[in-house]
């Protein structure tokens, strides 16, 4: 794969690239360091990629490798609970029942089902990114779907 395909790759994945940082860091700057750091390490690593096929898996393992740095560090990460919720004009005011209950999963279930749900990703490559098994993206997948059912179901009532 050349430079510019990488470029071109990178522009069409843009708002996979920031799904999955979200999910991951919950301050928008911290997504936009783990995606700059990514696309930085994606062009000086370029050599590495075997098959261009599959290109944009490998770049999105590089960003979740560069979310969990930035997590490790501890670098401007305060978790939900401690953070004094203040509306802003770029935030809207008034979050879903579902988009919180994917809040609240752990980080590693959270991943999976942002993979695969909302980026459409196949058990098979939401394993291959994750460098799990598929038995395990599929159990993380019933674990979050029924964490999220008992939550949506205590909020309803």
């Amino acid at each position: 794969m050349k430079k510019e395909q990488l470029g071109q790759l990178i522009l069409a994945s843009e708002d996979t690239l920031y799904h999955v940082a979200k999910t991951l860091l919950h301050s928008d700057a911290d997504c936009a360091d783990a995606i700059q750091e990514a696309i930085v390490k994606a062009f000086t690593s370029l050599h590495t990629l075997r098959q261009d096929s599959y290109a944009k898996t490998w770049l999105v393992r590089i960003l979740i490798n560069e979310c969990y740095t930035l997590m490790r560090r501890g670098k401007r990460l305060v978790s939900l609970e401690e953070y004094p919720h203040q509306e802003t004009a770029s935030e809207p005011a008034d979050y879903s029942d579902l988009y919180e209950a994917v809040q609240k999963l752990p980080p590693d279930i959270r991943i999976c089902i942002v993979l695969y749900y909302l980026e459409g990703y196949s058990i098979k490559e939401t394993a291959k990114i994750l460098k799990i098994s598929e038995s395990a993206v599929k159990n993380r997948l019933a674990r979050a779907r029924t964490r999220m059912r008992k939550d949506l179901e205590q909020t309803a009532t």
